[in-house]
């Protein structure tokens, strides 16, 4: 791969860009350097943003008042020796959280639809979308929005002409060729096939989502009472 580019965002931010477009191998290595600089932190960095091809490090200008240089090549500098080890450092297994679906009914609406449109019986789109492990390539759009990579392309199903203007808080989704799962009620227009009573977001919590950028995870079909069971506890 081509090596990374390097430019500010505002006066203090650096965004690293590793390519373009929604890529697996891609993405991996914007997770290898977040989990690198996790590890091994640099000075005055105060927040890692991974999102589909880029790592944003936000910092404190105030932090290099005595390097001498401005802070932005200050950090590249540090940045560079970092990106110059990262081929050859292993990161840490990725976490891997389960979360339950109840798949169609009122839960999933649009399941029909998206068989119909995939050619496939509803059973057979749930046993494809609960098969893969899905990498959460970044959390976007709302708190702890996952954004997934690894559908099976059969399943791939265009947006709804006319969005809802809410969808329920655990709702399983497709837009084109992702999946991800609505943590609050929005808006939306991705294809809602399910639901999941596990709660993505909790503002109280430490850490309030449940899911972070780097992850993996995988959907397990359960009943509605195995919903209704799961909500109740």
């Amino acid at each position: 791969m081509p090596p990374p580019r390097l430019y500010p965002l505002g006066d203090r931010a650096l965004v690293v860009e590793f390519g373009q477009g929604i890529d697996a191998a891609v993405n991996a290595r914007v997770h290898a350097l977040a989990a690198l600089l996790d590890a091994e932190p640099l000075p005055g960095v105060v927040d890692l943003i991974p999102a589909y091809a880029t790592l944003t490090l936000v910092y404190a200008p105030s932090a290099f008042a005595d390097a001498g240089r401005a802070p932005y090549d200050t950090l590249c500098g540090h940045l560079r020796a970092r990106l110059a080890r990262l081929e050859a450092w292993t990161p840490p297994p990725a976490h891997t959280v389960e979360i339950p679906v109840c798949y169609g009914g009122e839960y999933g609406p649009d399941l029909d639809e998206v068989a119909r449109h995939a050619g496939l019986a509803a059973e057979e789109v749930v046993a494809r979308h609960a098969a893969p492990r899905y990498r959460v390539y970044l959390l976007g759009f709302a708190p702890g929005y996952p954004y997934l990579g690894g559908l099976d392309p059969r399943l791939a199903a265009p947006r709804r002409a006319t969005p809802r203007r809410r969808c329920p808080a655990g709702s399983v989704a497709i837009g084109g060729e992702q999946t991800g799962v609505y943590p609050l009620e929005t808006p939306g227009g991705w294809n809602l096939i399910g639901r999941t009573p596990r709660r993505l977001f909790l503002p109280g919590a430490e850490p309030p989502c449940l899911l972070a950028a780097g992850d993996e995870v995988r959907f397990v079909p359960i009943t509605p009472a195995q919903y209704a069971a799961w909500s109740a506890a």
